[in-house]
């Protein structure tokens, strides 16, 4: 169970502490680090995580300074919902994900590979030419969410993206206090919310402006065999036959959820729409998976497509089989892409050398990659 708000608060000043004490242990904890690379598998695999946790702990910190120094020029909160200090949030947030992610691209030797057409041949990350946007993501672990909300938001298209996410995500502090403070919904644990989740989502989409892109997980959660043979059963339960035979036939996903998506498309007529597959992230769902990848020395790759507004069907029955129908695409694109990608993998080796640095780095969704 979530704690309350102010509960969570107390992280904060815990996030203090424990940077200080990383700085003043920072000698002792590299020999550590290096005598246990030295003993695992790899390249420098323990110096590898400790340095990822001390940028992550330095930019939480980072973070949770900035959001003080906002609610006090807000007057003490009163006006963190004018446009300009949610602008403000957002770019604090955008320049956080960015060193996040180089750091991550170094770190691990991760090439980033973006495939298909760009979500719309108007989007030249000019704010106001293009119109707002709902996009459908598989979820594949927290990584897929950073990569995600930092490619929508980068230099590049300038977005501000409201999310739909786990209510447990707010023990993070740095999104307790900024998606709160910003347009999001965190679903709750309890599945009795479902209904309330869905007016949620519909409000979230309503107002969506041309610089907005609401983003929506439909799966719920990442994948794993445990949860696609639950997903299916409920499906049998409510006697969604044809459903069930579709969700069977994919093996890389969720059957998806629709009920958000048709509350999200039916409130927000004008919006484009954006499907957006990815793979390679797909282990890393926990600390310990994390450790086990290293040395990474991997290519991601992303595939967009762009659906025009009114294109999109309105209909739940309609709706909700199109949907089906992008599911079953974005997992043939998944098998197809990962047997591919297979053989580079097995030549390069789990022990190859890193990477100086990032290979590729996206220079939007579906653009031809390009450097920093």
């Amino acid at each position: 169970m979530l704690p309350p708000r102010r509960v969570r608060r107390v992280a904060g000043p815990l996030l203090i502490g424990a940077l200080v004490a990383a700085v003043v242990l920072l000698p002792v904890l590299v020999v550590v680090a290096v005598l246990a690379s030295l003993l695992l598998p790899g390249r420098w695999r323990a110096l590898r995580l400790l340095g990822f946790g001390l940028v992550y702990l330095v930019l939480e910190v980072a973070g949770l300074a900035a959001a003080a120094v906002l609610w006090g020029l807000s007057g003490l909160g009163r006006r963190l919902r004018a446009p300009a200090f949610r602008a403000a949030h957002y770019t604090v947030l955008r320049l956080l994900l960015d060193v996040l992610m180089r750091v991550a691209q170094r770190l691990f030797a991760l090439r980033l590979v973006t495939d298909g057409a760009s979500w719309s041949p108007l989007d030249d990350g000019v704010p106001g030419s293009t119109n707002a946007m709902v996009v459908l993501s598989r979820h594949a672990g927290p990584g897929d969410s950073f990569l995600l909300v930092h490619t929508l938001m980068n230099r590049d298209h300038l977005r501000r993206p409201r999310i739909v996410l786990k209510d447990l995500l707010q023990l993070d502090p740095l999104i307790d206090v900024y998606l709160n403070r910003l347009p999001n919904h965190f679903v709750p644990a309890d599945p009795t919310g479902g209904t309330g989740s869905e007016q949620a989502i519909a409000d979230l989409a309503r107002d969506l402006g041309e610089e907005d892109a609401l983003l929506i997980f439909p799966e719920g959660a990442n994948f794993t065999a445990r949860r696609r043979t639950r997903a299916i059963q409920r499906l049998q339960d409510r006697g969604l036959l044809a459903a069930v035979r579709r969700a069977e036939a994919m093996r890389n996903l969720l059957p998806p959820r629709p009920g958000g998506v048709v509350a999200a498309l039916r409130a927000a007529p004008h919006a484009d729409v954006v499907l957006v597959a990815h793979t390679g992230l797909e282990h890393l769902s926990t600390v310990r998976d994390l450790w086990r990848s290293l040395p990474m020395d991997k290519t991601l790759h992303l595939r967009w497509w762009f659906i025009p507004a009114a294109d999109v069907p309105r209909d739940e029955t309609r709706l909700t089989d199109w949907l089906y129908q992008w599911w079953e695409t974005i997992d043939d694109w998944i098998t197809t892409t990962s047997a591919a990608e297979q053989p580079a993998q097995t030549a390069r080796g789990t022990d190859a050398p890193a990477a100086p640095g990032p290979t590729v780095e996206p220079a939007g969704p579906g653009g031809d990659a390009a450097g920093p």
